[in-house]
């Protein structure tokens, strides 16, 4: 079974205008409302793809209502622990320049951590749990690893998307498979990533520390891969980029569908960038129809010298 979780979800406002004035009246031409979150992100995707997952996390109020009511109509199971706060409404401004305002997240208790984790500890051997996106300053460093622990006790695959100290904390457990983007990577390091070659380095060493699959995002640079016996660069492909909320999310999610169909971990990452490339080429989360389009023109190069 595959597991996300989501600990600061939101609400997504997206809005259109032809332009954008400060201080002033804006009037949007168009408006969409969709459930946020990197973990929901990614379970929204592999819908698309038609392999279930469940979506845990925090969510409260009538945004954490209308999460929860969204991902059940697109047939996804949620297992959301109940808050007494308001889930949180991130605004997106689509005009000449985007510009982004994100709500707080949430306050986390003791309990309802206590709670995530008595739900982990229920997974079974070869499941997957995907951490995902902010993470409150209410969860602690230690809590973080408890998790990480339980889920290495259990056999379960513990996927990593999430940024500063969290990430930074979380890379001691060595989960599974970690996705972070240039300036992620390069905060890990105390570095300034500005090439291939400096990612590839890096990146080699998350895999030599244990982590045994690891997507380095580039954005317009494309996008690299790493393990054991593998280094693969992928092309940027070309289109118009659209939306770039959820591209990440979308790898991850492509790449777990692609190796739970035991595909080769090369033609599992060209599908991730495909589905990165999908999602930055649409309004929403790409759909199953353009990534299988797309991934046949994802040029990878596969590199072998590890020196």
């Amino acid at each position: 079974m595959i597991y996300t979780c989501t600990m600061a979800p939101s609400v997504d406002y997206t809005t259109y205008l032809a332009s954008f004035q400060v201080g002033g009246l804006n009037r949007a031409n168009a408006v969409n409302y969709y459930p946020g979150g990197k973990g929901i992100n990614v379970s929204r995707v592999l819908q698309q793809f038609n392999i279930p997952s469940t979506a845990l996390g925090f969510v409260g109020g009538f945004t954490g209502k209308f999460i929860t009511q969204k991902l059940q109509e697109e047939g996804i199971k949620t297992d959301f622990i109940q808050t007494k706060e308001t889930t949180r409404i991130n605004v997106k401004v689509k005009a000449e320049e985007a510009t982004e305002l994100n709500g707080p997240t949430p306050f986390i208790s003791e309990k309802q951590q206590r709670e995530l984790l008595k739900k982990i500890s229920q997974f079974n051997k070869h499941d997957w749990l995907i951490l995902a996106g902010s993470i409150p300053s209410t969860i602690s460093s230690a809590f973080l690893e408890e998790i990480a622990k339980t889920c290495k006790q259990l056999g379960v695959r513990l996927i990593v998307d999430t940024s500063g100290q969290p990430l930074r904390q979380l890379m001691t457990t060595t989960p599974y498979f970690v996705k972070p983007n240039e300036h992620e990577l390069g905060d890990l390091f105390n570095k300034k990533i500005t090439s291939v070659d400096e990612a590839i380095y890096f990146g080699k060493q998350l895999v030599e520390n244990g982590i045994q699959h690891v997507i380095v995002s580039l954005g317009a640079k494309g996008a690299i891969y790493l393990t054991d016996d593998c280094i693969a660069v992928a092309d940027p492909v070309q289109g118009e980029v659209i939306n770039t909320v959820g591209a990440g999310d979308s790898m991850v999610a492509a790449f777990i569908e692609q190796m739970t169909a035991e595909a080769s971990k090369v033609d599992a990452f060209r599908y991730a960038v495909a589905a990165g490339s999908a999602t930055a080429f649409s309004n929403d989360l790409c759909d199953r129809q353009l990534v299988e389009k797309l991934a046949q023109d994802v040029s990878v190069h596969i590199y072998t010298d590890r020196k």
